[in-house]
């Protein structure tokens, strides 16, 4: 079923409410126009089932006010979607789960680390190196076929937080003065180098429009469109473990001390489980989730 047999499914139970315009309020407290569409999408791209998606959307537009936020609508979501099926809601709480890698920025840096891993670059996290002026520390040196990357990670732990422009400016910078020392090296010799900045929120449009500029590659929740954070999450399934629905925030926190980011890791090595204080119940449950999680 389209999302427009599911919309005409529930509408005339709604149809007071699908003929006029609702207005949402966003974490950052700009208001916008409910978007049924886009409701539909995320739940879709969550991987639940079109009988799921009915169900779900019905109850959200059952609850709809005008002024609701974005948060509440979320939670109904996630509540609904938990109940259906613990993977799904997993997937949809990805935005979430990256903010819940805090407190600090590292399992943000390690996690990027293991994304561009696994789109081919030699990694390092951390690094203390050493520039024409000063020496910095580079959160991630990602390094392939005589291209170096020099990677900074901003990492925000709160919706409605956007990487503004002196973020871009601070790196390119930075990138500049350890590329100056960097080019007269002799290990470096035939080397390109490029500045990177990832955050797991977006960009202001002065930050877009300098970092671009300036020649940095920036890499936001959604931006580039389509190749943006939580493209290369879902299309590489380093879904980051904050996202499972049966581990609690104690567990999470546990985990992420010992360095484990990834569901992969889990699945890699489920005897790591046998740390957490859980029963054998609750440990079948998130192996299950895992391995509806990671289709295994």
């Amino acid at each position: 079923m389209t999302f427009e047999g599911v919309i005409m499914n529930v509408f005339y139970k709604y149809n007071g409410i699908m003929n006029k315009e609702i207005f949402i309020e966003k974490a950052t407290g700009e208001k916008q126009i409910f978007d049924r569409q886009k409701l539909y999408n995320s739940l879709n791209r969550a991987g639940a089932s079109e009988v799921v998606i009915e169900k779900v959307i019905s109850e959200i537009l059952d609850n709809l006010y005008n002024g609701i936020s974005t948060r509440e609508i979320y939670k109904d979501a996630f509540r609904l979607l938990k109940k259906y099926k613990s993977s799904n809601a997993a997937r949809y709480s990805l935005k979430k789960a990256i903010m819940e890698l805090g407190p600090t920025g590292y399992p943000f840096e390690v996690f990027v680390s293991h994304i561009l891993a696994k789109l081919g670059f030699s990694v390092e996290v951390g690094k203390i190196v050493q520039g024409k002026c000063i020496t910095h520390e580079v959160d991630v040196i990602a390094s392939a076929n005589n291209t170096q990357y020099l990677v900074e990670c901003k990492y925000y732990n709160s919706l409605g937080k956007y990487a503004n422009v002196q973020v871009p400016l601070y790196i390119r910078s930075r990138v500049d003065d350890i590329v100056a020392y960097r080019k007269n090296l002799p290990e470096f010799k035939d080397t390109n180098f490029f500045g990177w900045v990832v955050t797991n929120t977006r960009f202001t449009d002065d930050a877009l429009k300098y970092g671009l500029c300036a020649g940095l590659n920036l890499l936001g929740w959604d931006i580039p469109k389509n190749k943006g954070l939580k493209d290369l999450i879902e299309k590489s399934d380093l879904f980051p473990i904050t996202v499972l629905t049966n581990l609690n925030k104690k567990d999470k926190s546990f985990l992420l001390n010992k360095e484990v980011i990834l569901c992969k890791q889990l699945i890699d090595s489920p005897e790591t489980l046998d740390e957490l204080n859980v029963s054998t119940a609750k440990k079948k449950q998130i192996l299950g989730e895992l391995k509806d999680l990671m289709n295994y």
